[in-house]
């Protein structure tokens, strides 16, 4: 009798939500006695918030401030607000949160918006305020993607992303559907989480050595509509799973995470590639992506669906045509098998391989925490305002490996692991 009653209450089983803010907390972060935290997130993950908030003390956090966005105050800001109100962007807010960073706290974002909020909005207004964000978000971001702090990324199934994912269902079921296919991903289906992430990291990590150890020069990617060469960053290292931050703390990232991921040369990509899953980016859905590289940089794209945001989003800056990250994720991945397209990239992006325009990650350089910003640059490492990965990875894809002797070796057949 209790368990219909709970489910009619919350689709969201309790248990598994509550093993999620545990990892999010000891696995994710593995926030350290006295560290603060700063959490963003939207208001429908508050019952999220509140378990993490809690698994943070109990782990002796410092202070926890969360900032949460709300789908309905952006929606009146595109309908009300005036036109100058686009090129704004809380600079004092970001500037905050990276002094914070700076001074040692730890960074969670929670994701769970409805990856189509603005899909009827004005794009060229939704360009404008994503350009003036990303200026005003750099002094945090770099804090973040130079790894100079643990942070993480987990999701929460907040109805309206539920309703894209499962959008023939009632909205209670597909919620559940949702949190259980989080769940899944997230590896907290089971009795030992903190175990299981063990594991799965000694695996990524395993794939990681056997790349680092071959030290190939570029990757080779063949299917349909695909034959793209990405070379690789010059002293470029593989990475998968828990990484060790400037700070010294391990941290996962990405929860969930199927990736071992590297640093592309930003002078070096050439060929043509093709988008094996849409990317839902900012509202839009953007499918069928097919763009062709020529010494690093896209020298043409095109879309079958939403091409005119894909053109604002590369007219960014300049690094926004050429890669930062070269991911590697087999077909058979759990994502992957459960068939479904989250419009989530923390999710869709662990289901197949794929690279990333935009900003690299000083991490994936040896010694790269020691390295400054022209050092990155002179080994091939880009800069941009963005990073915005997709998917070219499928069931039809195969990769080599390229020595700079231009020996090869096979990295991936018919989507797997050799």
């Amino acid at each position: 009798m209790n368990a219909p009653l709970r489910n009619a209450i919350t689709p969201v089983d309790p248990v598994k939500l509550e093993k999620l803010a545990e990892v999010a907390v000891k696995v994710g972060l593995q926030l350290q006695k006295g560290q603060d935290l700063v959490i963003t997130a939207p208001i429908a993950a508050l019952p999220l918030v509140r378990l993490i908030t809690k698994h943070a003390y109990m782990s002796g956090a410092g202070l926890v401030s969360t900032f949460y966005a709300d789908e309905e105050a952006t929606l009146a800001r595109y309908r009300h607000a005036p036109d100058e109100s686009f090129d704004r962007a809380a600079g004092w807010l970001y500037e905050g949160m990276a002094k914070a960073y700076s001074n040692g706290a730890a960074r969670l974002a929670i994701a769970g918006d409805n990856p189509m909020l603005l899909s009827s909005e004005d794009p060229a207004k939704v360009a404008r305020a994503n350009k003036a964000n990303s200026l005003a978000y750099k002094p945090a971001l770099e804090k973040i993607a130079n790894f100079d702090i643990n942070w993480n990324i987990i999701s929460y199934p907040s109805p309206s992303w539920a309703m894209q994912v499962f959008p023939d269902a009632p909205e209670e079921v597909a919620v559940e559907k949702l949190a259980n296919a989080i769940f899944a991903a997230s590896r907290v289906d089971v009795a030992d989480p903190v175990g299981a992430w063990a594991a799965h990291n000694a695996n990524l990590h395993s794939r990681s050595a056997w790349l680092n150890g071959e030290r190939f020069a570029a990757l080779h990617f063949r299917g349909p509509g695909t034959d793209l060469t990405v070379g690789l960053a010059d002293g470029h290292e593989w990475h998968g799973g828990a990484s060790v931050a400037k700070n010294g703390v391990t941290c996962n990232p990405n929860i969930p995470t199927e990736e071992v991921f590297t640093t592309p040369h930003a002078l070096r990509v050439e060929g043509h590639v093709s988008s094996t899953k849409p990317l839902s980016h900012q509202g839009t859905l953007i499918d069928d992506i097919r763009v062709r590289f020529e010494a690093g940089r896209i020298v043409e794209a095109h879309a079958a669906k939403g091409e005119a945001v894909l053109a604002k989003v590369l007219d960014t800056d300049e690094g926004a045509r050429r890669l930062g990250e070269v991911a590697l994720v087999p077909h058979s991945s759990p994502i992957s098998a459960s068939g479904l397209l989250f419009y989530n990239t923390l999710f869709d992006e662990n289901a197949a391989c794929h690279i990333a325009l935009g900003q690299c990650y000083s991490k994936c350089f040896v010694g790269g925490a020691d390295l400054s910003q022209q050092q990155i640059q002179a080994q091939g490492g880009n800069s941009s305002l963005i990073h915005i990965d997709w998917m070219i990875g499928s069931g039809q894809i195969d990769i080599d490996g390229i020595r700079a002797d231009g020996g090869r070796s096979p990295v991936m057949r018919a989507g797997e692991w050799v």
